[in-house]
């Protein structure tokens, strides 16, 4: 469970969200409103995030967003750092080939952008 006293973990949180953002959604949310594919993909992964959060995580509505949103990310980040997956999209047209993680994390982004 979430202590409210717990603002080092928000903290926390933002950052891990917002280094997410200049890494991945800046560069998403481009390409999203180029391509109608890219857009589709970052929504499906968006919904399937919150999915996952909101029946896969006890007690997820006392917890805030960033927290969990942050925390899916590190797991996702820990899974890029593991495996060998394509580099990082760098501009709008290479979103058209990301790969499941990268969509993954920019969802991420579309989600913490929301919240």
């Amino acid at each position: 469970m979430f202590v409210p006293g717990s603002a080092l973990l928000v903290v926390s949180a933002r950052k891990t969200l917002n280094r997410l953002q200049r890494t991945h959604g800046a560069t998403a949310m481009e390409a999203a409103a180029i391509f109608p594919g890219v857009c589709a993909a970052i929504d499906q992964h968006a919904a399937a995030v919150r999915d996952i959060l909101d029946l896969g995580v006890e007690n997820s509505n006392l917890v805030p967003v960033s927290v969990l949103l942050a925390g899916y990310a590190r797991g996702i980040l820990e899974d890029l750092r593991e495996a060998e997956h394509a580099a990082l999209p760098q501009s709008p047209l290479d979103w058209q080939d990301a790969d499941w993680l990268h969509l993954r994390l920019a969802a991420v982004c579309t989600l913490a952008r929301a919240s």
